[in-house]
């Protein structure tokens, strides 16, 4: 369990809220659209077309509920955003009509994106900068124990295949987020008082908003929602390689994602200690690249042998190489996406970073099945040079980023006073009463 749950206090109240509704989340991701299709009676492209909207919104939202964790407070704003996706969750019990299902899509897919951000926000706050890396990846390993423990409730729902038991399911997620919300008010509302950044003043002329005219961020961010297309290649694009490319047994599919679950509950933390700084963020997120473009090239040599027995031992190696790569590319994505985002304006540049999720789940099903189905080999020979680019190109994107901070201007200093390795121009200097790494 220390590779799951982290030491006392506020890190370890946080991952055990995160912990609860993610339980909740894993059931939820295994029954939601066979029970929109078969007991609401939705198609599957009305189905598709309401998630699409709703994460399209999420995305949209995600910056400006970020910003209100700013004002409001980080705490405060998670509990809301944690009860309102209960609340939204808890109506697709009652909802059986087209446009009632689409809000409650979008108040679904809102919510959701605005709690990360608050979250996010929340741990920044609770964390001095030095842990904030590692406590993330605790935060991960606790989610995917989660989701791989509702999974199996899910599986129970699938099983019996009924009614009530699709509504038990859901109902439970529901449930989870509101006992989640319960949990986050036992956290304090802001823990690093000291330096008040929140609190502070705007500088005069710059916007509220900051972060959507902070180019060097952007890209960064572009760079990031690159890399997380192994997303959708998990869920969607892989499962369906499998059954129609290889001779690999349909139950193959169900052993990469154990093999992927499982590696990160019990590396995540390990391979996060690695990373110290925005120079070891960058160089893990290149590592990463490197990996993803040998994972993709080993799951197509996967289609090209007649044995089922070779093409699964292809598939687990190749999952196995991705996995290592997923770890890397999270621990550096964690850092910079915190070590580059000014204190007091956490929430908002958390909401902005965490889009790229977003965006990654709404194009990356409809890419990746065009070239991982379409084309092939080739296809993947793509999808791997994608990784590569992105990875590559994020070094000097943080760097670009690092130096219009240490250069002063109207922009906040990120809350982590540099290192050497971070690549910080000399005469950088932390700001009074800011915290600094451990």
């Amino acid at each position: 369990m220390g590779r799951v749950i982290p030491p006392r206090g506020a890190p370890r109240k946080l991952a055990l809220a995160q912990l609860t509704n993610s339980v909740g989340d894993g059931a939820y991701y295994v029954c939601a659209v066979l029970y929109f299709n078969t007991v609401v009676g939705l198609s599957a492209t009305r189905i598709g077309a309401a998630l699409t909207l709703g994460w399209v919104l999420g995305a949209v939202l995600g910056v400006p509920l970020g910003h209100l964790a700013d004002r409001r407070g980080p705490r405060r704003v998670a509990i809301w955003m944690a009860l309102a996706t209960g609340a939204a969750v808890g109506s697709f019990l009652f909802v059986r009509s087209y446009p009632a299902f689409m809000v409650a899509v979008c108040v679904y897919a809102c919510a959701q994106c605005g709690l990360a951000a608050a979250r996010q926000a929340l741990l920044a706050d609770l964390v001095e900068p030095g842990r904030r890396t590692q406590t993330r990846a605790y935060l991960q390993s606790t989610v995917n124990a989660g989701l791989a423990l509702g999974a199996a409730l899910g599986g129970i729902a699938l099983q019996l295949d009924s009614e009530p038991a699709y509504l038990t399911a859901l109902a439970m997620d529901a449930l989870s987020f509101f006992l989640a919300g319960l949990m986050l008010r036992r956290l304090p509302e802001r823990a690093r008082t000291e330096a008040g950044p929140a609190e502070s003043p705007s500088v005069r002329g710059e916007p509220r908003m900051v972060v959507l005219r902070d180019r060097p961020y952007a890209v960064v961010s572009l760079l990031n929602m690159v890399m997380l297309l192994y997303m959708p290649l998990l869920s969607v694009a892989l499962p369906l390689w499998v059954v129609q490319r290889t001779e690999a047994p349909g139950w193959t599919v169900s052993a990469l994602l154990v093999l992927n679950t499982v590696s990160v509950v019990l590396f995540q933390v390990r391979i996060a200690g690695r990373v110290t700084g925005l120079k070891s963020a960058s160089r893990a997120v290149r590592h990463s690249g490197y990996l993803l473009l040998l994972a993709c090239v080993v799951f197509a040599l996967s289609s090209l042998g007649t044995s089922a027995w070779a093409a699964g031992v292809l598939l687990l190696a190749a999952a196995a190489i991705q996995v290592f790569g997923e770890m890397l590319l999270g621990s550096g994505s964690w850092e910079i996406g915190f070590g580059l985002a000014p204190d007091g304006k956490q929430g908002q540049y958390q909401g902005f970073y965490g889009a790229g999720t977003a965006i990654a789940r709404l194009i990356g099903p409809l890419l990746l099945t065009a070239l991982i189905l379409s084309w092939g080999v080739p296809g993947w020979l793509v999808l791997g040079g994608l990784f590569l680019a992105a990875g590559t190109g994020m070094g000097p994107a943080v760097r670009w980023a690092a130096a219009g901070r240490a250069g002063g201007g109207t922009r906040a200093v990120p809350g982590r006073e540099p290192s050497p390795e971070d690549g910080n121009a000399p005469g950088h200097r932390t700001p009074k009463g800011e915290r600094t790494g451990s």
